[in-house]
């Protein structure tokens, strides 16, 4: 398949796109500073911006998935963050232009219910530094809740941690529930994150809906 990966040269996009080259896929990352990433065999570099459709139409044209992998969090070269809802807005409707149906969107942990109607990022214990960045990526999945059901879109929530690890290639997978081990620790992986993302475009069943998964 040939992907189309927006926010490439994130930490998680860089984990997708080196999964999805090791499976021999093609892919296109799209960032905003052609510079963050080197071409490679299989692999294109375009600058692109995911919160207009017009560059999303024209990245995605020809391609046979978009993954959104754009971070909340402003880039180290001091850009400021993306919004993830005008993200939203502009990949479903560059996607309805580029005839591309696939969508996957790295989403975040905060929306997922820690326990039967209660949001991790609403319990008085989430930490205030990341509230913004959650609140805005449950804002972001109810607009491909509300505005993508034409598409193929899957949502995919990590654990409520995630970081830098070991790739395994297994993982458990769940619906809107934070999932937790027998220790009660909510963890994954960016590796075996970045293995799931992948599953799921080659053999996924989860189709507009979001789903989470944890080690």
């Amino acid at each position: 398949m040939h992907l189309v990966v927006f926010g490439a040269g994130g930490n998680v996009g860089q984990r997708i796109v080196s999964e999805a080259l090791n499976r021999q896929h093609r892919v296109t990352a799209a960032v905003r500073d052609e510079a963050t990433i080197l071409p490679q065999h299989n692999l294109d570099v375009v600058e692109a911006d995911a919160t207009q459709p017009t560059s999303v139409a024209q990245v995605s044209s020809g391609r046979d998935a978009i993954i959104s992998a754009i971070s909340p969090r402003p880039g180290e070269d001091g850009r400021p963050a993306s919004s993830l809802t005008d993200a939203a807005t502009a990949l479903i409707e560059g996607a309805r232009n580029s005839g591309v149906r696939r969508l996957i969107i790295v989403g975040g942990a905060g929306s997922l219910e820690s326990a039967p109607g209660l949001q991790l990022v609403d319990q008085p214990d989430f930490p205030d530094a990341y509230k913004p960045e959650a609140l805005a990526q449950r804002d972001a999945l109810a607009v491909y809740r509300g505005s993508a059901g034409d598409l193929d879109w899957t949502y995919i929530s990590p654990a409520a941690e995630i970081h830098p690890g070991r790739r395994t290639g297994s993982y458990r997978v769940s619906g809107d529930q934070l999932l937790v081990n027998d220790e009660g620790k909510s963890t994954i992986s960016i590796e075996d994150y970045a293995v799931a993302v992948l599953d799921e475009i080659e053999k996924g069943s989860h189709h507009g809906q979001r789903i989470s998964v944890a080690n």
